[in-house]
């Protein structure tokens, strides 16, 4: 008869089971990339800190992986997102997880140097910074990879609105140039400035920066304008229209002009009355003279 307090040997056997299994990794707590995670959702514990486990591997040993969106980063809600995280050697488990969550998000065991993690219908709760890690049968017990650079998933139906300003300012003499700059949050974006009275976009541009300059000729600046910018491939997202930017013409130039004529004018009528002063001067001279033939 089994003595009271002891296990059934098909118990003791999946003890011992799960043991090696979490020998291997299994659990999140004993992996470098995991439990920087649980710790930072505890105590705000950042991936640069010093003190994290991460930064205590060596990073030629686990090099970091890196992490991509499919179709984009930047979606609207109810579209499927597939997150890949590619490692630069072949792996055996792959975690990708959510900064923020203490446990990951999904594993995935696949014996290549590259996982797919599928986020079906995504709703804005969904987005955030993510990251992914990796490790390797040959690797110790409980040892990760660094984790990969942050990748930031935005679920929106619309981008924040951009800003639009004049370079070097809104007021803009004929012969000079202006540059239109259009401003957004987010990188690697298509931009287009629409003027005004025209429907199609009066320039269009994709910029790797979060913003694009649009230049302009002085003589057919002036004029009403505005901006957007959307993500370059599909599905689209479309950001808000930004605050209309009036750009008005500088009237120094042909103001100065103008007096210019004026007083060259002025100079002009002034001489030629002299001249017509001296001539009347020099007829009633001769008239009065003697011998004149009008005396």
């Amino acid at each position: 008869r089994r003595r009271e307090g002891t296990a059934e040997p098909w118990l003791l056997f999946l003890l011992q089971l799960r043991s090696a299994h979490h020998g291997l990794g299994a659990a999140p707590s004993t992996a470098d990339c995991l439990a920087g995670v649980s710790r930072g959702h505890h105590s705000n514990w950042k991936p640069e800190d010093p003190g994290s486990p991460i930064s205590s591997v060596p990073p030629a040993s686990y090099p970091k992986p890196w992490l991509e969106a499919q179709p984009a980063a930047i979606v609207t809600p109810g579209i499927n997102i597939t997150l890949r995280c590619w490692a630069p050697q072949p792996a055996w488990r792959f975690a990708l997880f959510k900064y923020g969550d203490a446990a990951p998000v999904i594993y995935r065991d696949v014996a290549s140097e590259l996982a797919e993690f599928f986020l079906e219908e995504v709703t804005p709760a969904q987005g955030g910074s993510y990251r992914c890690c990796y490790r390797r049968l040959s690797w110790g017990p409980g040892v990760w990879s660094h984790p990969s650079d942050t990748l930031e998933l935005l679920v929106t139906d619309e981008l924040p609105r951009p800003s639009l300003v004049a370079l070097p300012g809104p007021v803009v003499a004929p012969w000079a140039n202006v540059s239109l700059r259009c401003a957004g949050r987010v990188g690697g974006m298509s931009f287009a400035l629409y003027r005004v009275g025209v429907a199609a976009p009066l320039q269009y541009r994709r910029s790797a920066q979060p913003w694009a300059d649009f230049p302009l000729p002085g003589a057919r600046a002036p004029g009403t304008y505005s901006c957007y910018y959307h993500t370059p491939s599909a599905p689209y997202v479309l950001s808000q229209r930004s605050e209309p930017l009036v750009i008005s013409a500088d009237g120094s130039g042909s103001s100065d002009y103008t007096q210019g004529n004026v007083v060259r004018l002025g100079l002009a009528g002034l001489v030629l009355a002299f001249l017509g002063t001296l001539v009347v001067f020099d007829w009633r001279s001769r008239s009065r003279a003697p011998g004149s033939m009008w005396a």
